[in-house]
């Protein structure tokens, strides 16, 4: 009996061996389904795949979207022209005067100039003599008068912008600047430099042509020894370094693109710029002018273009004319019968408000004296073109070799600076 249970327990034991052994089999057979690896030797892309970070799958990159092409700067532009003194001498009168209508016609002085003036969008002149009309008296040099009609022709010929401060400004009296004043006004043409209250001497006269905004103001250095009424210092605009300084920065802070100054200054009948001159223009380009108009000598001076900044610090170019002569008068010899016109580009960049002076053109001019009778007529020639035509029938040729001769002068001296 105890033979027989010992192999019944052997056969126990083998069995549960067999069994434990079956299952440990199948475990180590099926690990790599349970563990996702493989029992096999992987190759070596295999091993390159499974150990670079890349295996993700690839997500292709988006390209950049280009920036988009900045639009081109657009600009606006438009022309300042300026001529100096417009005189009233009494030989200026009786020609001009038409005896059937009572009237005076002034167009002729400067029907040949015209074409030229018409170019421009701001066209200004120095009126040196009140145009107070008939009832104060019409006369010439020393205390002038000219009747209305000379403003009327100088609308006419295209100008719109006039400086009334200069030496002769109160010749006629306080009466004499109101009545001035009106009657420029009633034409439509703006005065700048006398004014008939003080509201109206602080009102800020900006002219905006083509999107560009232009100040304006104008000075003059003395009136001849007539007192400016007391209590009314408005009435006329006297040269102050601070004052202008500070009329320029009102403009600047009104929205002016460019400012423009008259100066009535300098010494009469001289050809050069005096050091007075030169320092009062170069320090108001500093404060922010664009454009000195001088007059007063009576004959051309030299023009300069300086180097300045605007602003916000960026560099520019200001435009200083010493002296523009006499654009029409009666006075003769030694250049006092030449004038000259300016014409000068302003380019406004829309996007950035900056504005550069872009071409400066300066054209001489003369005014021819003649007769028909026994009074005088006067023309105002462009120099330059009058002798390129060659075909003026009014002109001999003595007068063409002096036109040759005295254009080569005046380019000359207008340069002399530059």
């Amino acid at each position: 009996m105890r033979k027989r249970k010992n192999k019944k327990t052997f056969a126990y034991v083998a069995f549960t061996i067999l069994a434990l052994l079956s299952i440990a089999f199948v475990f180590i057979w099926f690990l790599p389904t349970f563990t996702g690896t493989s029992i096999n030797t992987p190759n070596a892309t295999e091993i390159a795949d499974s150990a670079s970070p890349s295996a993700a799958p690839a997500t292709e990159t988006p390209s950049p979207t280009p920036d988009p092409t900045p639009a081109p700067p657009v600009f606006a532009e438009a022309v300042w022209m300026g001529v100096g003194d417009i005189m009233s001498h009494s030989p200026q009168l009786p020609g001009a005067y038409d005896a059937a209508t009572g009237k005076y016609d002034f167009n002729p002085f400067f029907a040949n100039v015209k074409p030229i003036l018409e170019q421009g969008d701001w066209v200004m002149a120095n009126l040196e003599t009140p145009v107070a009309g008939e009832s104060f008296g019409y006369s010439g040099y020393p205390t002038f008068n000219a009747p209305t009609e000379l403003a009327e022709a100088l609308r006419n010929a295209g100008f719109n912008l006039l400086s009334t401060a200069n030496n002769h400004s109160l010749d006629k009296g306080e009466k004499g600047v109101l009545r001035t004043l009106e009657h420029l006004k009633a034409l439509g043409l703006q005065a700048v430099g006398t004014a008939s209250s003080q509201a109206d001497a602080d009102a800020l006269i900006i002219s905006e042509k083509n999107g560009i905004r232009m100040g304006l103001l104008a000075y003059t250095y003395g009136t001849n020894g007539i007192p400016i009424p007391e209590g009314k210092p408005y009435l006329v605009n006297l040269i102050d370094e601070t004052k202008i300084k500070g009329d320029i920065k009102r403009l600047r802070e009104a929205g002016a693109d460019i400012v423009t100054v008259s100066l009535h200054f300098g010494t009469e009948y001289q050809t050069v710029p005096n050091e007075s001159q030169t320092t009062l223009a170069r320090a108001l380009a500093a404060a922010g002018a664009d454009i000195i108009a001088g007059s007063h000598p009576h004959v051309l001076q030299p023009y300069e273009v300086v180097d300045t900044f605007d602003e916000q610090g960026r560099p520019k170019q200001a435009l200083i004319i010493y002296s523009m002569g006499n654009f029409i008068s009666n006075q003769r010899g030694d250049s006092k019968d030449y004038g000259v016109i300016f014409k000068v580009n302003v380019k406004k960049n829309m996007s950035d408000k900056s504005v550069q002076l872009t071409e400066v053109e300066a054209i001489p001019t003369w005014v021819h004296r003649y007769r028909l009778d026994k009074s005088y007529r006067y023309r105002v020639l462009p120099v330059e073109a009058t002798i390129a035509a060659a075909d003026d029938k009014l002109l001999k040729p003595t007068d063409y070799e002096m036109l040759k001769r005295d254009f080569a002068m005046l380019t000359e001296r207008l340069k002399s600076m530059k």
